[in-house]
């Protein structure tokens, strides 16, 4: 159910102007699928919950945050997939995560308990 300030969808770049990467890309290290609407916009619908860092520099970007019960299989999958990690597995409070760059530069951290 939608609610009034509830957060409701994220929206991120395709890159090259064409969509055909991205969903190859998530759909082989995620599963994820896709509605298509035109030539130019891919919609999904994975889940989302939020949080805010202050320690984060002023001009960073939201970073979106998937989980894994398989951390290790998960980096493997995204690497297959042709991602770039930016950062690899660390540790930090209430788990473990990397980043990694997507196909159209967005940049994505996944994490595991």
């Amino acid at each position: 159910m939608r609610k009034d300030g509830k957060l409701d969808y994220l929206e991120m770049q395709a890159g090259d102007g064409t969509i055909d990467g991205v969903k190859s890309f998530y759909s082989a290290a995620f599963g994820w699928s896709f509605t298509d609407y035109g030539p130019r916009y891919s919609a999904f619908s994975e889940g989302i919950d939020g949080g805010f860092d202050a320690s984060a520099a002023p001009d960073a970007k939201p970073l979106p945050v998937l989980f894994s019960t398989d951390l290790e299989r998960t980096l493997r999958l995204v690497e297959d997939a042709g991602a770039k990690i930016t950062r690899p597995i660390f540790e930090f409070p209430g788990g473990r995560r990397f980043h990694f760059a997507d196909p159209a530069g967005n940049e994505l951290a996944v994490w595991a308990e």
